[in-house]
């Protein structure tokens, strides 16, 4: 535990200007963003008394082993730097909602040039409209299926439209109607992307000018005696209200709001929203917290509000934003709010009328998802510490592993040998910290070698990491520091290991480098992978990490120098936890040793071409259609492309003349050879 006053700033030396600072700890962590209007009365807060401070306050400081800042010049410019340094750094300290599911939007692709309607999930896309979230996937098909009889947009996927376009047959929903089938035509492009637009304005809440004109034209239909099209216009502005009615009206005046409410208790807050447009409500989400600052309602609402909108811009951000306590500094998160909107945006408490009741509604939500979160909660912690409890007593450890890290290797008949590290603290993954490696030191199929190369690789960079921030004494001139061993000195990736989401983790503070050692290491095998770990360890002069093994033909652990295995019974929670463990690294190495391999598969004779990038690449591709056509084409052909020069047209033909075609593949189930049109895959 470390004494705030061992880093207290000196007096004067923090400004009295608006800024942001950071709490880090002795691994150069961040674990606690703040804002202030003032940093020198904010910042010295932390320092009084410390029993003056909340026990929460009190963790953070005692963690902590320095503090920064950084001076903006606005309130605003603050608050939305301390919302990119929370999504940068992930704080230990700050609150962070967590969706309690992946919610399913209806999305519309307005960046395609025949826009597409699809149910969506995940981080959103630039270009895509997104309307919901709604709670099941089922309810978007639902209503695009009810809509598409008024609105028919596309629906189909990239290959389908491309089939289509190729064999100038529509789908199915082409010939009912209930696609207009611009792959084939019937309409043009800008025609489809009108009918994609109209769609996007009824699910926006302007749904009564599309009704009304339905029903006007089936009355002009029928004076004209056009029985049947009258019905048919009957029909949609019947499917037009059925879809309407699937969002009830909760407010009478055609509002756009979100309704936010919160119920907390001293250690945890759940968060629910109503996306309220037109009147209707359109969307409900809700999030859970840990409270691990001392923050009130009106922070938890300030934090919901920055998660909410911080990568929102325009319509996204409704006009209205119904909350059960007001921010600290309202007047800066209300100007924050408007300029991600691009116009004025009211943030308030209701106080009267339907809007207080809804929000009534909203908050008797929020209240159940946090009592069936206690609920579930209550008994996964228990259950999680009773597995680490018996795997410390299992394999002899000292206290429970709270932070366990299991290595698994796979690879195709010795081809693509990978690695994979995944992480579970407290008895959860940790999905941000999982690695996984490409092993390089030798060739071929070797289980054991592969797993000495990764752990030394992996320990190392953690002693590298533990030098360069200063963690170790300065040492003699004459103490040697630990060798890494045959394995470790192998080459290493010059982007250096990968997250699961594929981005770089080095820079500085951020939670998710090789700077955090576990308690406990399990290989994916037996005896000679464990043995092969251990020596890794030894090699490296570390020896307070345990190893284990967990072999999968009797689901066995081993241990380092021990002949016989530790059998746990079937129904203990320990060997669950472990074989979880087990099965995610098993899970997430033969995801990137696919993906590895498809990649090598889909190498294009275009690679080999010196200087020519992606770009130039696809501009070809794109020029003749396919690497078969341009294989045929000439060398002043290839300069008409922009962007390829002659000298790199001449790379490309020599390229190309060098590789010889690959033999056509051919439909098994109709006999069709499929031609060579996707860019050069083979």
């Amino acid at each position: 535990m470390a004494d705030p006053s061992s880093y207290r700033p000196k007096p004067g030396q923090i400004p009295d200007s608006p800024g942001v600072y950071k709490f880090r700890d002795e691994h150069r962590r961040v674990i606690y963003v703040g804002k202030a209007k003032n940093l020198r009365q904010r910042v010295a807060n932390y320092f009084q008394d410390l029993a003056n401070l909340h026990p929460r306050t009190r963790t953070m400081v005692t963690t902590a082993a320095s503090v920064e800042w950084t001076v903006v010049s606005t309130e605003v410019e603050a608050l939305q730097l301390e919302y990119s340094w929370i999504k940068e750094f992930d704080p230990r300290f700050n609150v962070k909602y967590r969706d309690d599911k992946s919610y399913p939007y209806l999305a519309v692709t307005l960046n395609e040039e025949f826009p597409r309607v699809q149910v969506m999930r995940g981080a959103k896309k630039k270009g895509v409209r997104y309307f919901g979230p709604y709670g099941h996937a089922w309810a978007i098909r639902e209503t695009v299926d009810l809509m598409l009889r008024v609105f028919p947009v596309r629906t189909c996927s990239a290959g389908v439209f491309k089939n289509a376009a190729r064999t100038g047959r529509p789908c199915l929903l082409g010939y009912i109607g209930k696609c207009s089938a611009p792959c084939v035509g019937r309409v043009t492009p800008e025609e489809h992307r009108e009918l994609a637009e109209d769609f996007c304005d009824f699910m926006a809440g302007r749904t009564g000018t599309y009704i009304r004109r339905l029903e006007k034209d089936m009355m002009q239909a029928a004076e004209e005696m056009e029985y049947e099209r009258a019905a048919r216009l009957r029909d949609d502005a019947e499917a037009l209200k059925r879809a309407m009615e699937k969002s009830a009206v909760v407010l009478a005046d055609a509002t756009d709001a979100d309704l936010i409410a919160v119920a907390e208790d001293e250690l945890e807050a759940a968060l629910q929203i109503f996306h309220v447009r037109g009147g209707r409500v359109r969307g409900q989400r809700g999030w859970v917290t840990d409270k691990v600052e001392a923050v009130d309602t009106s922070g938890l609402v300030e934090h919901a509000l920055q998660q909410l909108y911080g990568e929102e811009r325009g319509d996204a951000v409704p006009k209205e934003v119904l909350v059960p306590a007001l921010p600290e500094d309202t007047e800066a998160v209300s100007q924050w709010l408007a300029e991600r909107r691009g116009s004025q945006v009211s943030l308030r408490i209701p106080q009267r009328g339907d809007k207080k009741d809804l929000m009534a509604t909203v908050q008797r939500n929020a209240q159940q998802a946090l009592g069936l979160h206690k609920t579930k909660r209550a008994s996964d912690l228990t259950t999680r510490s009773r597995a680490l409890e018996e795997i410390a007593e299992a394999l002899g450890l000292d206290t429970a592993p709270l932070r366990i890290e299991c290595y698994d290797i796979s690879h195709l008949q010795g081809d693509d040998v990978v690695a994979s590290m995944v992480v579970f603290e407290d008895g959860l993954a940790r999905k941000s910290e999982y690695r996984r490696f490409q092993i390089k030191g030798f060739e071929g199929q070797d289980d054991v070698r592969s797993m000495h190369e990764v752990i030394g690789r992996r320990f190392k960079r953690y002693l590298q990491e533990k030098e360069r921030t200063g963690e170790w004494e300065e040492q003699p001139p004459d103490a040697a520091v630990p060798a890494a061993g045959p394995a470790a000195t192998g080459p290493v990736p010059a982007v250096g290991p990968t997250a699961e989401d594929g981005e770089p983790r080095e820079d500085d503070g951020r939670p998710k480098r090789f700077a955090y050692p576990p308690q406990l290491v399990v290989v994916d095998g037996g005896q000679p992978q464990v043995a092969a770990a251990k020596r890794a360890l030894d090699e490296l002069g570390i020896d307070d990490i345990a190893v284990c093994g967990l072999a999968k033909r009797l689901e066995e652990v081993w241990l380092p120098d021990d002949d016989d295995p530790v059998v746990l019974p079937r129904s203990s929670e320990g060997l669950y936890l472990l074989q979880r463990v087990r099965d995610e690294a098993h899970r997430f190495a033969i995801t990137y040793q696919r993906a590895k391999r498809a990649k090598r598969i889909r190498t294009s004779p275009l690679d080999d071409v010196s200087g020519l990038g992606e770009t130039r690449k696809q501009a070809l591709i794109k020029h003749f259609g396919s690497v078969k056509k341009l294989r045929q084409a000439t060398i002043d052909e290839i300069c008409e492309v922009p962007g390829i020069g002659r000298r790199t047209a001449e790379s490309v033909a020599a390229a190309l003349a060098s590789t010889a075609p690959a033999a056509p593949a051919v439909n098994t189930a109709t006999g069709e050879i499929i031609e060579e049109d996707d860019g050069g895959s083979s």
